[in-house]
């Protein structure tokens, strides 16, 4: 699919201040040096949430520092699949309670691991088995997408999509739009199919390549952003950077100014 660049500049938000999160896996190298200086000043962005990483390791460094900044953190990414070696399912879903985290989301399943029917029946059945265990603690489970997910085909979906069919009810999904659009898939149509199971969006901009150095802040890259939002009103939007060949908390205050309708 191509994405010719879109325009994009405006000065009417497209989405609330208050109803706004960014991925901290945007800002994991000033993070590593200085964690609390690193939520306060997205903070300062005007950032209300964030969306954890690492958030086992660093569970009683973000607590201190989320009060202090007084950012929320409704969701966490966490491998649910393969957690890292010395951590459980369990002691993941402890933490992100403790943090009040409400829905922890599984951040990638090996590309490996979406290339037939049975592969992804197998991890629906893996993620479904663990809905249970996260209810009782008050969480819900979520999972985010690739762009291999998109690009593979089961029968007639993109496998992102037959394991949408295969979840839980309970289960949420965390739709990357940027990675859907590299995988071949529109974002909006996609956001129109699956509807309210999507609960969270990965709002991120660029010329649509796999070249993560090549993101843009939102709003002047190829992503029709506005569209996007308007497809599902029920996402909280988490902009998010893999890569950024700028300063990221430039990239991020762009975005956010952006979103907020506060570029004019």
């Amino acid at each position: 699919m191509h994405y010719p660049p879109y325009a994009n500049s405006r000065s009417t938000p497209v989405a609330s201040p208050t109803d706004l999160s960014v991925q901290l896996y945007s800002v994991r190298e000033p993070l590593a040096a200085d964690l609390p200086a690193t939520l306060d000043r997205l903070a300062g962005i005007g950032f209300a949430k964030v969306e954890l990483f690492d958030f086992v390791t660093l569970a009683e460094d973000y607590r201190a520092a989320l009060s202090a900044s007084g950012l929320t953190a409704p969701s966490a990414h966490a491998r649910l699949l393969g957690p890292q070696e010395g951590t459980s399912v369990d002691e993941i879903l402890d933490i992100a309670a403790s943090l009040g985290v409400q829905t922890v989301i599984d951040p990638h399943v090996d590309a490996a691991r979406w290339t037939s029917a049975d592969d992804v029946k197998a991890i629906a059945d893996e993620l479904n088995a663990l809905v249970d265990s996260a209810e009782t603690r008050g969480l819900t489970l979520g999972y985010h997408n690739h762009w291999f997910e998109f690009e593979n085909r089961v029968n007639r979906l993109s496998a992102y999509e037959h394991l949408a069919s295969l979840l839980d009810p309970r289960m949420l999904l965390e739709l990357d739009t940027y990675w859907a659009a590299v995988g071949g898939d529109d974002p909006i149509e996609v956001l129109g199919r699956l509807g309210e199971k999507v609960r969270f969006l990965h709002v991120k901009d660029g010329p649509v390549s796999r070249d993560t150095l090549a993101q843009q802040p939102v709003g002047s890259g190829a992503m029709n952003i506005p569209a996007v939002l308007a497809a599902a009103p029920q996402a909280l939007p988490v902009v998010e950077f893999d890569a950024y060949a700028g300063d990221i908390f430039e990239g991020l205050t762009a975005s956010y100014a952006y979103l907020t309708g506060n570029n004019a």
